[in-house]
């Protein structure tokens, strides 16, 4: 779903300001922690005007939460039992935020329940969010108590439904703030781009993946393509007759196929809005295409684009050339 980094620090007693009664700061705290930790997106949010670059700030800065706690990122939240628990305070906080009453000495969930109250932001998909990041966590807790990496998914329809959760959900709370014409297909176009942002990253990150004890890609899949997930006696992916390699070329085809799907949300959009989520698209699509030309680049560390690059990419998306 969303890039990894640290966590935004939780107040302390000694900084317990009232920020219901300081939107303002409220929003300045979230949009910092954009700036901080939204590698990716941050390059698509700063094309928004104010209002909503603010809102989906406060949306994305809550999505980095919950996504920290199943990295174990978040302070007290190591073991799975810990991190369950801190999700279903997550949960709570939305049913809070639901019934109007927001932690008022958290930035984040006054920024968020603000922007709920600004745009049809649809909160049930945080409820989503944090049933795909209670998934990763008893994944983390099978391979812990098995010592082999878990591997939850069988066929793609396991992992669509997993991307969906993560990503899809995301999705659908940036549509809420970027607003649509009227089209009963917006939402599921939504839906399928940020599924397709999630297949990229999992190509991505198979390594980093492996070494954490999961395993996201279909089990069914990588057993028809021969491939054998493992690390090589240097460290990297073991690939010695090309069958990953074949494999991730495979499955970038078939991301491409979701991008094409969700990129047709971008004429139902403003064209700032347009921008925004083309910008993000437009970085993920090319980090796919890279790792499809080049899967062995993957094979040794995570890839990214240069800053040069993805400035690029923005500058287009503003265009209208996503």
């Amino acid at each position: 779903m969303t890039d990894t980094s640290r966590t935004d620090p939780v107040p302390t007693t000694t900084d317990r300001r009232d920020y219901a009664r300081d939107l303002p700061a409220a929003y300045a705290a979230c949009e910092e922690i954009t700036r901080r930790e939204a590698r990716n997106f941050s390059y698509g949010i700063r094309l928004l005007p104010a209002p909503k670059r603010a809102a989906l700030s406060a949306v994305y800065a809550l999505a980095r939460r919950i996504d920290d706690i199943g990295d174990g990122d978040v302070p007290g939240a190591a073991t799975a039992e810990a991190k369950l628990a801190a999700l279903e305070r997550i949960r709570v906080s939305v049913q809070q935020m639901r019934a109007g009453e927001p932690d008022p000495t958290d930035p984040v969930l006054v920024g968020v329940h603000a922007a709920v109250h600004r745009y049809p932001i649809p909160l049930g998909a945080f409820d989503e969010l944090v049933d795909g990041v209670e998934a990763d966590t008893r994944m983390d807790d099978e391979a812990q108590r098995t010592g082999e990496p878990a591997r939850p998914h069988a066929t793609f329809t396991d992992m669509e439904i997993y991307c969906r959760q993560v990503a899809g959900s995301v999705g659908r709370l940036c549509l809420g703030i970027f607003g649509s014409r009227p089209d009963a297909r917006a939402s599921g176009y939504a839906d399928r781009l940020g599924i397709a942002l999630q297949q990229t990253n999992i190509l991505r990150d198979v390594r980093e993946d492996l070494l954490n004890g999961r395993v996201y890609l279909p089990t069914d899949e990588l057993a028809r393509f021969g491939v054998d997930l493992r690390l090589d006696e240097h460290g990297a992916l073991a690939d010695p007759d090309g069958a990953l390699a074949a494999y991730v070329r495979f499955a970038a085809d078939r991301a491409r196929g979701w991008y094409a799907d969700g990129l047709a949300l971008l004429p139902l959009l403003d064209r700032r809005s347009a921008a925004c989520a083309g910008a993000m698209a437009g970085i993920y699509r090319r980090l796919l295409d890279e790792i499809a030309a080049d899967p062995a680049s993957t094979y040794t560390g995570r890839r990214s684009l240069s800053g040069g690059a993805k400035l690029v990419v923005a500058a287009r998306a503003l265009m209208g050339r996503s």
